[in-house]
This record gives C-alpha cells, sequence and structure tokens, in this order.
C-alpha cells in the first residue's frame, strides 16, 4: 500500500520539471476557484456573516497556497515529499471545502462541485492508489461532516456519483502511469541499445569513451585510472580459414575472457572489429602493467585453438588529457607491441 501511495515521482530533471509545472497549476487553479468563491459570496443571498466566512476563506486560501512555490520543490518532487506534498495538499482542500459547504448552507450548496474539481487533478497527478485514497476521504468527509446525521435521497446519489467519479480518476491515472512506464521502458532500451555492442553484449565505442571523459576529469581529483587497447593478433585468418560465425564466436569469447580478467568497477568495450578497450582504476597493489598483462593472458586462453592472441597498448589517465590524445597514445603504443610480434604489452617511453 505504501509503495503504491509513495510511487517515486522523478527521477531525471525532464520529470521533476513536469510535476513543478503540474504545482504551478494547481496553484493557478486554486487561485481561480478561491476567486470564484468570493464572487460566489458576494452576489448569493445568505446570512452575512456566512457570507463573510466565505470571502474570508477564500482569501485566506489565495494568500497560503502561492507560498507553496516556495519550497524546494525541485529536490521534493526527487524523494517522498514530493508524495506528501500533493497529498497535503489534497486534505487541506477537502478541509476547506467542506468548512465553506457548511458555512453555505450544507447540502443544497453548490460550493460541493469544488470537490470534483479536486478529484480531477489527483487523476492527473497521483497513483491510481493515491486517486482511490483521496476519493474515499473525500467521501467519506461529505457524508459525515455535510450529510449526517440526515442522510437524503439526493445526498446518497451525490456520494454515489462520487464513488464513480473517483473509479473513472483511478482508472485514468493508471493510464497515464502505465503509458509513462512504457515510455520510460522504450527510453532506457534505446539507450541501452545506443550504448551497448551488439555481437558481444559489451559497451561500445560511444559508452566507452563517455566513461573515459569522466576519468580524465576524475583524474583532476587524483584518480588514478588506465586505458588499455586491445587489438586481437591473427583474427583475419580465423575469419578466412573457419568463417565469419566462429569469428564472431571469437570475438564473443575474448569479450567475456576480458570481463574475467577486470574487476566489476571497470569498463571492457568493443571498439569496433577485432579491436577492444579497457578503462580501469589502478592502485598499488593493482598496476597498470599488471592489468594489462592479465588482459593479454585472458586473450591467449580463450584464442588458444586459433591461434589468436592480443597486443595491449597502455597508457594512464591525466589531468588535462585530451580524450582523442589519450586514446592516440594508446593505439600508439599498441602498434608498437603489435610490430615487435604481438602478444606482448606496449608502453610508451615517458
Amino acid at each position: 500500500m505504501r509503495s503504491g501511495l509513495y510511487r517515486p515521482l522523478a527521477g531525471d530533471d525532464a520529470r521533476v520539471a513536469f510535476w513543478i509545472r503540474h504545482v504551478r497549476i494547481g496553484v493557478l487553479v486554486t487561485e481561480l476557484s478561491a476567486l470564484a468563491v468570493a464572487a460566489y459570496a458576494l452576489l448569493a443571498d445568505g446570512p452575512v456573516a456566512a457570507r463573510l466566512g466565505l470571502v474570508g476563506l477564500a482569501a485566506g486560501t489565495a494568500v497560503a497556497v502561492p507560498a507553496t512555490l516556495l519550497l524546494p520543490l525541485r529536490a521534493m518532487m526527487r524523494d517522498w515529499r514530493g508524495p506528501t506534498l500533493f497529498y497535503g495538499w489534497t486534505l487541506a482542500t477537502i478541509v476547506v471545502v467542506v468548512v465553506a459547504t457548511r458555512l453555505d448552507g450544507g447540502a443544497a450548496s453548490p460550493l460541493d462541485a469544488l470537490l470534483f474539481l479536486t478529484l480531477t487533478y489527483t487523476a492527473v497527478v497521483y497513483s491510481p492508489a493515491g486517486v482511490v485514497a483521496m476519493g474515499s476521504v473525500m467521501t467519506a468527509a461529505y457524508l459525515f461532516c455535510i450529510e449526517l446525521p440526515g442522510l437524503t435521497t439526493s445526498g446518497m446519489f451525490f456520494l454515489a456519483v462520487m464513488g464513480v467519479f473517483t473509479i473513472v480518476c483511478a482508472m485514468a491515472s493508471a493510464n497515464s502511469w502505465a503509458a509513462y512506464d512504457r515510455q520510460m521502458l522504450l527510453i532506457r532500451t534505446q539507450e541501452v541499445l545506443a550504448s551497448t555492442d551488439p555481437l558481444t553484449g559489451i559497451p561500445n565505442r560511444r559508452l566507452f569513451l563517455e566513461r573515459v571523459s569522466r576519468a580524465v576529469e576524475a583524474a583532476a581529483w587524483g584518480h588514478q585510472s588506465v586505458v588499455c587497447l586491445v587489438d586481437l593478433d591473427g583474427f583475419k585468418a580465423v575469419n578466412d580459414a573457419d568463417g565469419h560465425a566462429a569469428g564472431d564466436a571469437l570475438l564473443t569469447a575474448v569479450g567475456a575472457a576480458l570481463g574475467g580478467a577486470v574487476r566489476e568497477t571497470d569498463t571492457v568495450a568493443r571498439l569496433g572489429g577485432d579491436e577492444f578497450a579497457v578503462l580501469a582504476d589502478v592502485t598499488a597493489g593493482y598496476s597498470a602493467a599488471l592489468l594489462a598483462d592479465r588482459l593479454r593472458s585472458a586473450v591467449a586462453v580463450s584464442g588458444a585453438r586459433f591461434g589468436v592472441t592480443a597486443s595491449v597498448g597502455l597508457a594512464e589517465v591525466e589531468t588535462g588529457d585530451d580524450v582523442e590524445d589519450l586514446m592516440h597514445r594508446a593505439d600508439v603504443a599498441m602498434y608498437r607491441a603489435k610490430s615487435t610480434g604481438g602478444d606482448r604489452v606496449g608502453v610508451l617511453d615517458s
């Protein structure tokens, strides 16, 4: 029940902006409603005290509600405070509408129609569970504070309509959230496809370069990392002798082997063709040279059946590095290893 009522509202800036717009719309609707109630009180017949009470209630609401915009809405929409704000706002609105309806004569007052306006707003904002909860509170408040003890036929009809309207609003909310979930699933799927190599299932060049860029930024804070380019030796012969299916199987096996040679926090990517890359953190007990040799050894084992090995180029990430220059250094180091026979690690002289 709690997860249904307190479903997370936003996980990114676009969704936060979406909810902040709804808060502003809610403030605008409340201001217009307060103005309409004040005009109604001034124009309608009835006891002066009751009419003045309605005007005062409307004025107080009009003054208080804009203060909502002063809250840290951008932060609140990302956690439990977002739903709490909306629930508290709705409950306060129910209290104000019920008090106004009683001041205006109870069940005979047209002001109870504001409950339907409030419930419509919940259908746009709340989860289905939240809509049902708020609709139930509205129905109970009207029953106990307006109708009882003398429940009339018209009152029963009003309650029945409110119950049905709550169900309709909950269905609209469910459809809205389902559409949002489908949209988010589609976006996440597209993001995965855009950053994943379709053959090996590991990150592709695009995602790898993004992470290298972040590693360069982290280097300014003393975070040490290294880039290793891994190019397969003798891979073309596999395709020529055994076909592309065998070559694809070998590439997949190499990707898995490289992944097994590093830690979960490191990144193994396929840049294209038979070229792979690794971005890894380095420490005193996990040096760049040790990492590069583990990568070379992992490829030698996975490619032993075909006689495939790897030339590994090593380049340490330095503060102020340009990503393109960093990759070029690793590439030059890799070709140095390949030009001296392959199955070895190449490092540029400092």
